[in-house]
């Protein structure tokens, strides 16, 4: 059995689940880490307390690994959102966001903007949604000083070109939230200096295991303006008010969770053994075919159909008056997905087996028939 033969074997949800974009079950080797961790901080032993504190490192290692970048870039965190409030709290000038991107951004940019008064927010609306780079060209300025956007847009699917988004912003900052792509596409993370996610989705870790990755302009540039004790340049200060540390540990508030910590590590092993590349070819091979049954019964797409231009998010969006009706079918059908806004948002995964494909198409199906009524 190959690497990813094994991987796509550890997927054990029932049959119709097509929501990885909102929350990924966990595998069965974190499942079983989270347990025997759990077993070892009972002892009281210090040895054992130690070996579960050692998955924070391991886990900076291997998100270091998987984003081709030094560990010492890359901290833990409670969730994306915490990382992406480290980044965007401490900009200075303007930055420049998408208005329909994700809440974790959006908002996110907002309240920062509104509690410093040497930064202010650039609202684009680019066409279909899609931040693409000649969207981001129109609307830059020369007092914009950074661009933030999602690697993968959870209303549509589509797949941002971080390398080419790079040449569009010369030296600006580029802030990613990757959590709807990281894991399952294999991206140019390089290009971007801040890249923060969370696996509880796509890599199968559960929730409270965000992380973010700082490269060195994004170190130079920002201030750590939410950095708590566990981000000075000692390990422990008392009596004094320290300065900060060098590396990307400045952006850290507190000690890590360790229990987060150990189902993060597991699962960044599970994603490098099986390796992105053919867990992306995968994700992409059921995401066309979910879009050939949506196309051949005449649904609309709302995601990109080209492989390059998406992951593994695949949005529908029939008449406004149809949308109960797919949805109901969907469920009758026993698929999970998520609805909203009108449209129906299906997330496949590496894992996808073809009894979830097979329930798709009843449900596809049946839309279809009452449709033609």
């Amino acid at each position: 059995m190959s690497d990813l033969e094994g991987y796509r074997a550890s997927f054990e949800t029932e049959p119709g689940y097509l929501d990885w974009a909102a929350f990924g079950p966990l595998s069965p080797r974190v499942r079983d880490e989270m347990h025997g961790d759990a077993e070892l901080l009972g002892t009281g032993r210090g040895s054992s307390i130690d070996l579960v504190r050692g998955h924070t490192d391991v886990a900076r290692e291997l998100l270091g690994e998987l984003l081709d970048t030094d560990a010492d870039e890359v901290t833990l965190q409670p969730s994306t959102t915490y990382g992406l409030m480290q980044a965007l709290y401490g900009l200075r000038g303007a930055l420049l966001v998408a208005r329909g991107e994700f809440p974790s951004l959006a908002v996110t940019a907002a309240r920062a903007a509104a509690l410093r008064e040497d930064l202010h927010v650039q609202w684009m609306e680019p066409e279909h949604g899609f931040v693409t780079p000649d969207a981001v060209r129109s609307a830059l300025t020369d007092e914009t000083t950074a661009v933030a956007v999602s690697l993968v847009d959870f209303r549509t699917g589509y797949l941002t070109d971080l390398g080419a988004l790079r040449d569009v912003i010369d030296d600006r900052l580029l802030i990613v939230d990757a959590i709807q792509g990281f894991g399952v596409t294999d991206a140019d993370y390089a290009a971007a200096d801040v890249v923060c996610g969370n696996g509880y989705k796509w890599l199968r870790a559960g929730r409270g295991t965000g992380w973010a990755r700082f490269g060195a302009r994004a170190l130079e540039r920002l201030e750590p303006a939410l950095s708590g004790f566990a981000g000075a340049d000692v390990d422990l200060p008392l009596d004094e008010t320290p300065g900060v540390a060098s590396t990307a540990q400045r952006f850290r508030v507190t000690a890590d969770d360790m229990l987060a910590s150990g189902r993060l590590a597991t699962a960044l092993e599970e994603v490098r053994d099986a390796g992105v590349p053919a867990i992306a070819d995968a994700v992409a091979d059921r995401a066309d075919e979910l879009i050939g049954y949506a196309d051949g019964h005449g649904i609309p797409v709302v995601t990109p159909h080209e492989r390059e231009r998406r992951a593994g998010i695949v949005v529908l969006r029939p008449d406004a008056s149809d949308v109960s009706a797919l949805s109901a079918a969907l469920v009758n059908r026993g698929v999970t997905f998520t609805a909203r806004a009108g449209s129906v948002r299906l997330a496949v995964h590496a894992g996808t087996d073809d009894d979830s494909m097979r329930l798709l198409v009843e449900a596809l199906a049946a839309y279809a028939t009452y449709r033609a009524r």
